[in-house]
C-alpha cells in the first residue's frame, strides 16, 4: 500500500503542475453543464403560421384569431394566396402554413364538417409533429366550440371523454429536468476516459514511463496509481455538477447521494480503465485522441441522451447492450428525478460492474513493463 501511496502522491503532483489540465477539470463542467443544458432541448417556444384565409367570413376570422390568441404562435396573416406560404416555408420564414378553404364557413353551416390544409415543414420531424400537433389540437377545439353552439336542444350528442393527465417526475415537463443528469454523464466520461488516457500517454511521449518501468512497481499498482486520481476528480466533477444543476435548474435530486456517487464510483472505474486501455496500445496522444473520441461520438449518439433507444431499429438496441453510457444514464436519471433505490437499479449496476472489472483487467494485462 506504501508504494500505491507514492504512486497517488506522485500522479497528484504531476496533473496540478500541469496547467493546461487544471482549466478542463475545473472549467469544463461549469460552461457544460450551463450551456449544454440550454442547449440540447427539444422544447418548442414559438412556432411561426402563416395563414391563407380563401374565405374570409365570420367562422375563419374566429378560427384566425383563436390561433392568434394564443403565445405559443407567432401568426403572419393577409397573405394572398398558397404560393405566397410556399414561398415563406421555402424560405424558413414560417414553420406552418395554414390554408382556409372559400368554402370553409358554408361547409361548416350546411354540413357540419369542414377541411382545412396544413403545410408543414418537416426537416426537423419531432419539432414539425410537435408544432402540427398543437395546432391541429387548437383548430379541433375550435370546431367543438361550433358544434355545441349549433347542437338542437334536445338532440342527442356523442359524450367527450375528458383526460386529465398526472406526469409523474416531471411535472411541468421541463426539458432541463430530463438532459442534466445525461449531461453529467457525458461530463464525468470525458474527464475519464480522455483525461485519464491522456495522462498515460503522455509519460510515454517525454519518456519518463521508462523510469516507472525498471522500478518493481507491480502492474495493477501502476494502473490504479493512475486511475484513482482521476477517479477523485471525476466524483468531484460530479459533485459540483450536481450543485449547478440546483442552483442554475432548480432539479429536484429525489435520490440518494450515497447510492448516486455509488455509482458513479463504478461507472468512472470503467470508463477510466477503458481509457488507460486505450492509452496502452496507443504510441501518441494524438493517436488516443483519435481513438477516444471515435468511441465517445458512438457511445453517447447511442446512449438513448438525446434520443429514445426505443426509436432506434432493432440491432441498434441490441448494440447498446455494450455501452457503459446507455446504462448509467438510465441510473443517474432514475435516481435524480425517480428516486429509485438500489433494487430498481440493480440489473444496470450488476453489468456495470461487470465491464468495470472486465475493463480494469483487460487494462493490466495490455500494460507491458520494460526494463
Amino acid at each position: 500500500m506504501r508504494t500505491l501511496y507514492y504512486i497517488l502522491q506522485k500522479e497528484f503532483t504531476q496533473i496540478f503542475r500541469n496547467k493546461s489540465m487544471l482549466p478542463v477539470i475545473f472549467v469544463m463542467p461549469l460552461i457544460q453543464m450551463l450551456v449544454l443544458v440550454f442547449a440540447a432541448t427539444n422544447e418548442l417556444r414559438q412556432v411561426d403560421v402563416a395563414i391563407v384565409d380563401f374565405d374570409n367570413s365570420t367562422s375563419s376570422r374566429k378560427l384566425t384569431s383563436e390561433i392568434a390568441g394564443i403565445p405559443f404562435f407567432k401568426v403572419k396573416q393577409n397573405l394572398v394566396n398558397t404560393q405566397e406560404a410556399e414561398d415563406l416555408l421555402m424560405r424558413n420564414k414560417v414553420d406552418l402554413a395554414l390554408i382556409i378553404p372559400q368554402s370553409f364557413d358554408k361547409d361548416l353551416t350546411l354540413n357540419k364538417s369542414s377541411e382545412v390544409q396544413i403545410l408543414v415543414d418537416a426537416i426537423n420531424g419531432s419539432a414539425a409533429q410537435l408544432s402540427l400537433g398543437y395546432l391541429s389540437s387548437v383548430i379541433a377545439g375550435y370546431s367543438q366550440k361550433i358544434l355545441l353552439k349549433t347542437a338542437v336542444p334536445g338532440s342527442v350528442m356523442m359524450k367527450n371523454i375528458v383526460v386529465k393527465p398526472t406526469y409523474w417526475f416531471n411535472p411541468q415537463l421541463n426539458f432541463k429536468y430530463y438532459m442534466a443528469p445525461g449531461i453529467l454523464v457525458v461530463l464525468i466520461t470525458v474527464i475519464g476516459m480522455l483525461l485519464g488516457g491522456m495522462n498515460l500517454v503522455r509519460e510515454k511521449e517525454i519518456g519518463t514511463i521508462e523510469q516507472i518501468n525498471v522500478t518493481p512497481i507491480k502492474k495493477w499498482q501502476f494502473i490504479a496509481g493512475k486511475l484513482l486520481p482521476f477517479l477523485a476528480i471525476g466524483l468531484f466533477d460530479l459533485a459540483f455538477g450536481l450543485l449547478v444543476a440546483r442552483l442554475a435548474f432548480n432539479i429536484p435530486i429525489r435520490g440518494s447521494f450515497l447510492l448516486l456517487f455509488g455509482m458513479a464510483s463504478i461507472y468512472l472505474v470503467l470508463v477510466l480503465s477503458l481509457g488507460l486501455f486505450i492509452s496502452t496500445i496507443s504510441d501518441t496522444q494524438q493517436q488516443a485522441t483519435f481513438v477516444t473520441f471515435f468511441m465517445l461520438i458512438v457511445f453517447i449518439l447511442m446512449s438513448g441522451l438525446f434520443t429514445p433507444v426505443e426509436s432506434m431499429p432493432d440491432w441498434a438496441q441490441k448494440l447498446d447492450y455494450a455501452n457503459p453510457l446507455y446504462y448509467f444514464v438510465k441510473i443517474m436519471r432514475s435516481v435524480i428525478l425517480k428516486g429509485s433505490n438500489f433494487p430498481d437499479i440493480i440489473n444496470e449496476a450488476a453489468t456495470l460492474s461487470v465491464f468495470a472489472a472486465s475493463i480494469f483487467g483487460l487494462a493490466i494485462f495490455r500494460y507491458r513493463k520494460t526494463s
